[in-house]
């Protein structure tokens, strides 16, 4: 009678190990097969990455109260940095800026500024015509007469010329100026030069950029000092009241820079007769930011004027084109002190033109005409005193050598004196008080306290950011393709048909060779202890004889177990 020996062999857990490995094996040669790698999880990554605290809080490992804590606190850090960045970047949007003032090394010789001046009377009550008086009536306030004193009523004269106005009956240089030196020398009125201003005809000293006086010393007796007659006899008498009248008498003076032409009726300083006023001057070199830290008008790097009838682009010129600009479009004309070839506003509405269109700017950059201040400037600070003159014993001797008597000196005669303080400009620059790097390096050393993270850290979060986005994308448009599978449920590997037969149920892949190792210790044991008792059978074909063709055999009555195979208990028949 045959005997039937079952043999059951329970293996230690480890032989749980191979068989995991076996079947992670079998995932990595899916994945190999479909040609992609998995991208690593969330705990890898936490476990690599330089970000403090992420390793400990995301990492592998049991969850517990110490995980907790330090989530926590790499939450409360986190949040920390973030408030701190937001304040760092919004000190920055706002731009600030700082104004350093540093005196420069004495220089031996300096620039003399330009110096213009005006008499505040326009118009020399002698020089005027019959027509001149019909034809400035608006802005002098004169009715108009004939010379017998009579109205006249119904005269026609011929069309006015402003500019031969202007130069006619302006005061003129040659008659006010007694007497005039320059750092020790004797200057003339051959000097000055004519510029129209508001107040009519004026005269500007050392006016010509190109070939600038120079001064060789400071404080007094090293600049400009004049004597002028203001001529109040000339002055208009007061019919009726206007805009243009006028009830001072003096001089308006200006000092400024070659390049800027002169806008006196605004920036300019009186000078009354009967004293002798000191000017002592700095020069001052600023220096602005442009956009986005200040308004600055940046140079242009064309070397054209930038503005039409000035070499160089100042405040002054560009208020006087806004003028001009508002002044065409007003009256279709403009004013003598203007720039430019159109035609010359007629005096009947000479002083409407002024007085409307120019209040209507609003006095420069408050109203249409915005003129923002160049990146380079230079303007000269200014210190003023003044004393009386002449006194008693210097009235006799002026009244004397002008033939005049001692109360017109003193009604009439001024003294200016312009002169540097030291030769030494003062630069005054603005500069960004809070920039790009100073943001970065903020930025850094917070990111470093709190977080501990660099640039680095920040490239590696992003890089498996786009690792595992990139895995998603291939796998929502990529179909993954399934690999053949044999009978046993592993992957084919192209076996022949003998060497399948001969595998059992329940044996590895051959192309594992862990699972070979262990199938074949177990084939080797049921070999050993039947081998004394039986012929050894191949285990296919019995199994084929007993189940599939109901032969019988050596061990007809082996049957195997219903349910799934494998696991830590494995049957042979032996």
């Amino acid at each position: 009678m045959p005997i039937e020996i079952v043999c059951k062999i329970k293996f230690a857990e480890e032989d749980a190990k191979p068989k995991e490995k076996e079947a992670g094996d079998e995932q990595s040669l899916l994945g190999a097969a479909q040609g992609t790698a998995a991208p690593r999880d969330l705990a890898t990554f936490a476990s690599t990455s330089t970000l403090h605290g992420l390793g400990r809080a995301c990492g592998p490992g049991p969850h517990g109260l110490r995980r907790t804590l330090w989530a926590l606190a790499l939450l409360t850090s986190l949040a920390a940095f973030l408030y701190q960045a937001a304040g760092l970047a919004r000190g920055y949007l706002t731009r600030p800026h700082l104004v350093a003032m540093d005196p420069a090394a004495p220089a031996p010789v300096a620039g003399f500024p330009a110096v213009t001046l005006c008499n505040i009377n326009r118009f020399r009550h002698s020089a005027l015509s019959d027509a001149d008086i019909f034809h400035l009536a608006n802005l002098t306030g004169l009715p108009p007469k004939d010379r017998d004193g009579h109205r006249a009523a119904g005269l026609r004269y011929p069309e006015p010329d402003m500019v031969d106005i202007l130069n006619r009956t302006g005061h003129q240089l040659a008659d006010m100026l007694k007497s005039c030196n320059f750092s020790g020398h004797h200057c003339s009125a051959s000097n000055f030069s004519v510029v129209y201003t508001r107040y009519g005809k004026c005269y500007t000293f050392n006016a010509d950029p190109q070939s600038s006086l120079p001064s060789r010393a400071g404080g007094m007796g090293s600049g400009l000092e004049i004597m002028l007659d203001i001529q109040q006899e000339e002055y208009l008498p007061i019919w009726r009241e206007t805009n243009e009248t006028s009830f001072e008498a003096g001089i308006r003076v200006q000092i400024h820079s070659q390049e800027e032409p002169p806008y006196i009726h605004q920036l300019g300083f009186g000078v009354s007769p009967g004293f002798q006023t000191f000017v002592s001057c700095q020069e001052q070199r600023l220096t602005y930011l442009p956009q986005p830290w200040g308004n600055c008008r940046a140079e242009s790097r064309l070397r054209e004027p930038e503005l039409q009838g000035y070499s160089a682009y100042s405040v002054s010129a560009c208020r006087l084109r806004c003028e001009k600009e508002a002044v065409l479009q007003r009256c279709h004309c403009r004013m003598v002190h203007m720039p430019g070839n159109e035609t010359i506003c007629p005096p009947n509405i000479y002083i409407e033109c002024a007085d409307h269109t120019l209040d209507s700017l609003g006095g420069g950059s408050e109203g249409p005409c915005v003129c923002p201040t160049p990146c380079n400037l230079t303007r000269y600070g200014k210190e003023i005193s003044m004393v009386r003159i002449p006194n008693r014993g210097s009235a006799r001797y002026l009244a004397r050598k002008y033939n005049r008597n001692e109360t017109y000196i003193r009604e009439n005669f001024l003294v200016l004196d312009v002169f540097f303080e030291a030769l030494t400009s003062e630069a005054m620059e603005q500069r960004a008080a809070y920039g790009l790097s100073a943001l970065l390096g903020d930025l850094g050393g917070h990111m470093g306290l709190f977080i501990g993270a660099s640039i680095l850290t920040l490239l590696e979060i992003l890089d498996y950011i786009y690792e595992v986005s990139w895995d998603r994308l291939k796998r929502v448009w990529r179909r993954p393709k399934t690999p053949l599978r044999t009978s046993a449920g592993g992957l084919s590997n192209f076996e022949t048909p003998a060497l399948a037969c001969q595998r059992c149920p329940g044996a590895p892949s051959p192309g594992h060779k862990e699972g070979l190792a262990v199938w074949g210790l177990r084939v080797w044991l049921a070999f050993s202890m039947s081998h004394s008792l039986f012929t050894l059978q191949s285990p296919c074909p019995s199994r084929g004889r007993a189940e599939g063709a109901g032969a019988s055999g050596l061990l007809p009555n082996h049957h195997h177990p219903p349910g799934p195979r494998g696991g830590l208990f494995e049957d042979f028949a032996c």
